[in-house]
């Protein structure tokens, strides 16, 4: 397993990252199509983590209700995996109950949603803290102050964005500076081989700023997996129970026809060429892998002994060309007088 340094923190995490949105599941909505994995799965799951040098783990308040932060809570303590060994993320945001407050990203709910993160996971901290999306309602001077002094009171390490345009995370960072605040490091975007928005603006600024890249969905809600094709569908996947995240599925069905043709010459799977395509990409600091089985997730971590030649990769460029959008392409243009 490979480690790579968020941005200039000096803080080493995995090449791949361990999300755990199928934890848990039952009872808790749309979940249920995402996982329903329970302890003696999870613990199962974690050891294999943990074996293959993984020592980044993804969650978030609102997967499955909490469900997910009590079960990866009592696998760590189950497991007795050393807390300084790990680098454990959670996210808030999301609506966890029908009180008016118990949503979005005011100071309020941000001291009250980790709290309450701290008490199902068991733990004293929280490695990187994400805000899970945009707050309208709020304020932005008033959440990166907030998220300042959740960090300064101990209870947070580091912090880090979920889902925001570029414009905002900008913004974000300069009050951040002006005010001597903490600030973000590192990006959590949905980001395939079918799907390259992030490459317009997030990306670009992500590197002036120095943050990290963590992508989710690398599988495109496992539509890259090999299991749905022009001819058929796999009809007991999360996917066909859950159509998200929303994709150009031609496309698809062609990157995955080229994707099965690279992986056959290097004994792979079509899930594991999607996973290494991401994982070779500019910018990328840690890729968030999930699974329903053990055999899923072992075969995800096997992904980082594949490494796509230049061949590979432009043949998959080729099929999932990024529509050039104004202004970049003027932008382009204008700047060939510098080069």
């Amino acid at each position: 397993m490979k480690y790579n340094y968020v941005g200039n923190t000096g803080l080493l995490v995995s090449e791949l990252c361990f999300g755990t949105m199928t934890f848990g599941g039952q009872d808790a909505g749309m979940w249920d199509n995402i996982g329903k994995l329970q302890q003696k799965e999870v613990n199962e799951m974690l050891t294999a983590v943990v074996d293959s040098g993984i020592n980044f783990i993804d969650t978030a308040n609102v997967y499955s209700y909490g469900q997910s932060e009590q079960l990866l809570g009592q696998a760590l303590k189950d497991l007795s995996i050393k807390r300084d060994e790990i680098i454990i993320a959670t996210k808030v945001l999301a609506r966890m109950n029908d009180k008016p407050n118990s949503t979005g990203l005011s100071r309020y709910h941000i001291f009250n949603s980790v709290e309450a993160s701290l008490q199902r996971l068991q733990l004293d901290y929280i490695d990187i803290l994400y805000v899970h999306g945009v707050d309208p309602a709020t304020s932005l001077e008033e959440i990166v102050r907030s998220l300042n002094d959740i960090v300064e009171s101990g209870k947070v390490r580091y912090i880090s964005i979920c889902n925001w345009p570029a414009w905002m995370v900008a913004k974000a960072q300069t009050i951040a500076e002006y005010r001597g605040y903490h600030k973000f490091i590192g990006l959590q975007y949905y980001y395939a081989a079918v799907s390259r928005d992030i490459e317009h603006e997030l990306v670009p600024m992500a590197k002036n700023h120095d943050l990290a890249i963590f992508p989710w969905s690398p599988l495109a809600g496992g539509f890259l997996t090999g299991k749905f094709t022009r001819e058929e569908a796999d009809e007991g996947s999360r996917r066909a129970n859950f159509d998200f995240p929303p994709i150009d599925k031609e496309k698809a069905y062609d990157l995955v026809d080229v994707m099965g043709e690279i992986a056959k010459v290097h004994d792979a799977s079509i899930a594991q060429v999607a996973l290494a395509w991401v994982r070779q990409q500019p910018g990328i600091t840690s890729t968030i892998i999930g699974a329903k089985t053990l055999d899923q997730l072992k075969a995800n971590i096997e992904s980082t002994n594949l490494n796509l030649t230049q061949g590979d990769l432009s043949k998959i460029d080729a099929i999932s060309p990024l529509p050039k959008q104004y202004p970049g392409w003027m932008v382009e243009r204008q700047s060939n007088y510098r080069k």
